[in-house]
């Protein structure tokens, strides 16, 4: 009753397999994507570093260059230290790393990875605990 079909799909690349294209596992997408949030979350450390310097947001950049560069297999993550943090105010700065490590916290919770889930539930209490509105 059906004819059986004897063409190639229209959505087949003429010429290639899918062994042609690089893929990357699961696990691959979510540490480059952890180290994306943890490095995005190191910049605005960073930032509030240069507006309000303290002990705790110097260790906090350095756990995160760790992990950063943990997760980018041995890479460490580019740091800036520019002026340009004069223009914001430090309660932006502190909204924009407790949701960065918010979002750092969900991908390393379904990635496993305990070491960056602890540090971004710190990082996430450690910018909660600041006044939000000057």
């Amino acid at each position: 009753m059906y004819e059986p079909i004897r063409t190639k799909s229209v959505h087949t690349m003429a010429g290639t397999t899918s062994s042609d294209f690089p893929h990357r596992s699961r696990e691959e997408e979510l540490d480059i994507q952890l180290a994306g949030h943890l490095a995005a979350l190191l910049a605005a450390t960073d930032e509030l570093r240069a507006l309000t310097p303290s002990d705790d947001l110097d260790e906090a950049a350095q756990a995160l260059a760790a992990q950063v560069t943990r997760l980018r297999g041995g890479r460490p993550p580019v740091r800036s230290a520019s002026d340009a943090a004069g223009d914001r105010e430090v309660c932006e700065l502190h909204r924009r790393a407790h949701a960065l490590a918010g979002r750092a916290l969900v991908v390393a919770a379904s990635r496993a990875d305990t070491a960056a889930a602890i540090l971004a539930a710190e990082r996430m209490d450690a910018h909660a605990g600041v006044p939000l509105s000057a």
